[in-house]
């Protein structure tokens, strides 16, 4: 397909399209003429992938071209390439020299180590994890993380069950980011309608005025 065929069928602007050739996001199709390319669904699949990181993982250009290397470096390892893809998801975390970050990390390190979990040991995850522990003491809220890592745990595996590894590398990126992002607002609203009808079943009845007589 010619250029403005694939702007058409992907519904993404021929200059945007442009812009990912010239940032080397979109890879360059197959030169039939000095003037002409033509494109086909490898193409159409990279255009998927880069809306997904763009428009759903609100990740920069530059985060986007990490996932795009890893996702065309074919010596990398599916997990791997996986992981660059979940770790540019996270916000950029660096240690702090403070002594509460410090047992902070070991604590993140430790909750990590308790459920068996695999997780490299540079991986920004645990920086992230660790910088959330600061962040509850510092506002008095508990920080036993115990049963939600227990329920982390579950859904990693059920969504993990649900994933194309079969596919392309795009369209298993593709699915991590949507399935990360997407299912991760689920889970946040469905927390958050739990709390509404938990908050009604306990303290309704406690607002309710006596009745008269």
């Amino acid at each position: 397909m010619r250029i403005s065929e694939l702007s058409d069928r992907s519904g993404i602007a021929l200059a945007t399209i442009k812009y990912y050739l010239r940032e080397g996001l979109l890879h360059q199709g197959e030169q039939v003429a000095a003037t002409r390319a033509v494109y086909d669904d490898s193409h159409l699949r990279r255009l998927r992938l880069i809306r997904a990181l763009l428009e759903v993982g609100r990740l920069p250009v530059a985060a986007i071209k990490q996932v795009i290397d890893a996702v065309e470096d074919e010596s990398l390892p599916v997990h791997q390439m996986l992981g660059t893809a979940q770790y540019a998801l996270g916000p950029a975390t660096e240690p702090e020299p403070a002594e509460e970050w410090q047992t902070a990390r070991a604590e993140a390190d430790r909750l990590i180590d308790e459920r068996g979990w695999t997780v490299a040991p540079d991986a920004p995850t645990r920086n992230e994890l660790a910088q959330t522990l600061v962040t509850l003491r510092r506002v008095g809220l508990p920080t036993d993380l115990t049963r939600y890592a227990e329920t982390a745990g579950g859904l990693a595996a059920a969504e993990l069950d649900r994933l194309p590894l079969d596919g392309s590398r795009e369209s298993t990126v593709e699915a991590v980011v949507l399935g990360t992002v997407l299912y991760g607002r689920a889970f946040d609203t469905l927390r958050r309608l739990a709390h509404e009808s938990e908050s009604a079943r306990r303290l309704t009845a406690k607002d309710q005025p006596p009745s008269a007589g």
